[in-house]
């Protein structure tokens, strides 16, 4: 890969410097991060009166040129072709960054995500207690919450768990790769969308066939995928996934939702017996004493659903609206709401 061009380091350095998320970079406008959870624009280096002045804006030519030598060919193509285009990165010193590229109204635009170095431990992101003995089963585990939320990293920590305690083949099917997996028990395939696989569907119909105890699906995007990734738990794997709900009631309802009227009930048995259970995730800013630091910072603060005898029973019988309360009184089984976990984050009263 092209080295990353002077100016793009420097923006780059900067966003990871203010422990951004995001970078955004416009044409037409100067380059934003995403720090905290809010968008603020990069300043030029301090003048001499103490101040930082904002960034100009990046013109389409520069920005494209940036962008292009980012790129491999295939991604350049299917740039040039499609007009997007999503693809990862490294960076010496920084890490690694997903990166989404596309047109718009005033030309190129990219937003690049920083992947921080290293796989995270589940202690290390404060995940729920009852996970790891959801990683011990065979089945479907869903990580699920808003864009942003970091069920990537989360993901990534369930893996890396899995990774340092059983002898397992884990294939991963991702797009793009963001957290690279060194094999230490576990021999792990990691496999990205658009470069090893034409999608997720044809990618996981393939897994299926690769001898795998775990297979990790990036995101559930379509019912061709989602309805391998319900046979593939049913046949005796653990899979991993991702959704975008904000509840895990929400996620029992959009995967039945995602089917025709008359499969619904026949989706509802199979999910039934096919979930392990669900977590649900939202970053929340924190108090600088929570965190121990001066600064104030951003933690994932997690929602889980256990798939007990009556939480299966109430998904069979399409009873969501009652999981929320199956939740509530669930203690003992490593269930929580979203509002409990935020009492007891001392991030609500």
């Amino acid at each position: 890969m092209p080295a990353t061009p002077d100016d793009l380091f420097t923006l780059l350095q900067q966003a990871v410097a203010l422990h951004a998320s995001d970078l955004h970079l416009s044409a037409g406008l100067p380059p934003m991060a995403r720090v905290m959870g809010a968008l603020v624009p990069l300043g030029n280096d301090q003048a001499r009166d103490g101040t930082a002045s904002a960034m100009h804006a990046l013109t389409h030519e520069v920005l494209r040129g940036m962008l292009t030598d980012l790129m491999n060919e295939d991604q350049h193509a299917q740039f040039m072709q499609g007009h997007e285009v999503d693809f990862a990165f490294a960076v010496p010193e920084l890490g690694r960054f997903r990166a989404n590229a596309f047109m718009q109204q005033h030309g190129c635009g990219a937003v690049m995500r920083h992947i921080p170095s290293g796989v995270p431990t589940l202690k290390a992101l404060c995940t729920p207690a009852v996970l790891p003995e959801l990683l011990k089963q065979v089945g479907l585990l869903l990580v699920t919450g808003p864009t942003g939320s970091g069920k990537s990293t989360t993901l990534a920590a369930m893996v890396q768990h899995l990774n340092t305690h059983t002898p397992q083949h884990i294939v991963t099917l991702e797009d793009p790769i963001e957290f690279v997996h060194t094999s230490d028990q576990c021999l792990i395939t990691q496999r990205e969308i658009g470069t090893h696989s034409h999608g997720f569907a044809s990618a996981l119909r393939a897994a299926l066939r690769e001898d795998p105890d775990v297979i990790l699906v990036g995101e559930l995007r379509d019912l061709e995928t989602i309805r391998l990734a319900l046979t593939a738990a049913e046949t005796g794997h653990l899979v991993l996934a991702s959704l975008h709900t904000r509840s895990a009631a929400a996620s029992v309802e959009r995967i039945v939702d995602v089917f025709d009227a008359h499969e619904k009930a026949l989706v509802r048995t199979q999910l039934s017996e096919a979930l392990v259970g669900v977590v649900t995730q939202t970053l929340c800013v924190t108090p600088a004493s929570t965190e121990g630091t001066p600064h104030s910072a951003r933690r994932a603060v997690f929602e889980t659903l256990v798939a007990t005898p009556a939480i299966r029973h109430l998904i069979r019988e399409g009873k969501t609206a009652q999981i929320q309360s199956a939740m509530q009184t669930g203690a003992a089984h490593g269930m929580q709401t979203m509002a409990q976990a935020m009492r007891e984050a001392g991030l609500v009263t």
